[in-house]
C-alpha cells in the first residue's frame, strides 16, 4: 500500500514537469508564433492570408498539427484543469503577489480551455466542413459581433498571461531560478513579454476590424 501511495506521488511529480514542459516547449513556442502570424493582419488581408498560407503549407502539416500542437495542447489542458480544481490557494491568508499570479494562473488556463476550444471551433473545424479556408475574412466576420470581439480580447490576453508567468514557474519548477534575486529578475522579464505578447496580440484583432 505505501508503495502504491508512493509510486503515486513520482507519476504526479513527473507529470507536472512534463505539463510545465509542455506549456512552454513546444505550446508557448506556437502561441508566440500564432500571435506573430495574426500580426500580419496590421499589413492588411493580403500580408496576413499570405503569412497563414504559408503556414497552412509547410510540408507534413497534419503532422505537426496533431503531434506538435494537439496532442500536447490537450494533455496541457486537461491536466491543467485537474491542477486548478486540486490546487489549494492562500491568497486570502497571504495574499501576496506570487499568491495571486497562482491563482490567476489557474483561472487564465479554465478560460483557454473554452477560448480555445471555440475557436478551434470557429475556424479549424469551420474549414473541415466545407469553408474556403482560414483567412482574414473570416477572422473580420467573426469579429464583426461586439461579443466576440470582447471574447477574443479575454482570450489573447489570457493566453499571453498564461504563458509568460507559465514561464516565471518552469524556470522556478525546473531549478534555473533558484535565489530570491533571480526570481524577482525573471518577475520582470516575463511582465515583458507578458505586456509585449498582449499588444501583439491586441493589434491584430483590432486589424480585423
Amino acid at each position: 500500500m505505501r508503495g502504491v501511495t508512493v509510486l503515486s506521488k513520482d507519476s504526479e511529480f513527473y507529470l507536472r514537469r512534463l505539463h510545465s514542459l509542455l506549456g512552454i516547449i513546444p505550446i508557448g513556442l506556437f502561441v508566440a508564433q500564432h500571435l506573430v502570424i495574426n500580426h500580419f493582419a496590421t499589413q492588411g488581408p493580403e500580408a496576413f492570408n499570405k503569412a497563414s498560407h504559408f503556414m497552412e503549407s509547410l510540408p507534413f502539416v497534419l503532422f505537426l498539427e496533431w503531434f506538435v500542437i494537439y496532442i500536447p495542447l490537450m494533455f496541457h489542458a486537461f491536466y491543467g484543469v485537474y491542477i486548478s480544481f486540486t490546487a489549494k490557494s492562500n491568497t486570502q491568508r497571504y495574499g501576496t503577489f506570487r499568491n495571486w499570479m497562482f491563482v490567476l494562473q489557474r483561472v487564465t488556463g479554465v478560460i483557454l480551455v473554452v477560448f480555445i476550444a471555440w475557436h478551434i471551433f470557429e475556424t479549424r473545424f469551420q474549414k473541415a466542413i466545407g469553408a474556403d479556408e482560414v483567412n482574414f475574412d473570416m477572422m473580420a466576420d467573426i469579429l464583426a459581433n461586439p461579443l466576440m470581439f470582447v471574447f477574443y480580447v479575454v482570450g489573447v490576453v489570457s493566453a499571453t498571461f498564461h504563458l509568460a508567468n507559465g514561464i516565471w514557474s518552469f524556470l522556478v519548477s525546473w531549478g534555473i531560478t533558484q535565489s530570491p534575486r533571480s526570481q524577482r529578475i525573471s518577475t520582470y522579464v516575463t511582465m515583458g513579454i507578458f505586456l509585449a505578447l498582449t499588444v501583439i496580440g491586441v493589434r491584430a484583432l483590432l486589424a480585423f476590424m
